[in-house]
């Protein structure tokens, strides 16, 4: 009862004062079945980019991370291919990070910093990371390229 009361609480902060370039809604009016939309960010490759994330929150909720995955493929090295973010936010400690005061809103924001500054020391895709760190110009274009195809309207 709390995780839903707790859930419809931050839907409705999410709709009526959402973090800028920043949707989250219920999947099929189902409380623990979200999605959101991430808008890249200006003077990042994701620019004017629209990346979707589901967002499936447990039973556990708030006192477990949601799992939160990209479904719009994204060229980042902290995103492999099946849309899974390397995060420590969305783990639960001692590796992560979350905490139960954290909310689905900081997490988006999280993930929205991440976008536009990936961590290389930590990849999920060691190619793009080392890419990232030794050939930055070759990165960009590629996210860009990724961006283009994959997260324009």
């Amino acid at each position: 009862m709390q995780r839903a009361s707790r859930l419809k609480r931050e839907l409705s902060l999410l709709t009526a004062e959402p973090p800028p370039g920043i949707t989250c809604w219920q999947n099929e009016n189902q409380l623990d079945d979200l999605r959101a939309q991430i808008l890249g960010a200006a003077d990042t490759p994701y620019e004017k980019g629209i990346f979707n994330l589901e967002i499936v929150v447990p039973e556990r909720y708030p006192f477990e991370p949601p799992k939160i995955r990209f479904l719009t493929p994204i060229y980042h090295p902290n995103i492999d291919s099946a849309g899974r973010i390397c995060l420590d936010v969305l783990k639960l400690p001692p590796k992560g990070a979350w905490r139960p005061s954290l909310n689905i809103s900081t997490l988006l924001t999280s993930i929205q910093l991440l976008m536009a500054e990936p961590n290389p020391d930590d990849p999920l895709m060691a190619d793009i990371s080392s890419e990232y760190k030794y050939n930055k110009q070759l990165f960009l274009l590629n996210a860009k390229e990724w961006t283009e195809k994959y997260a324009s309207q």
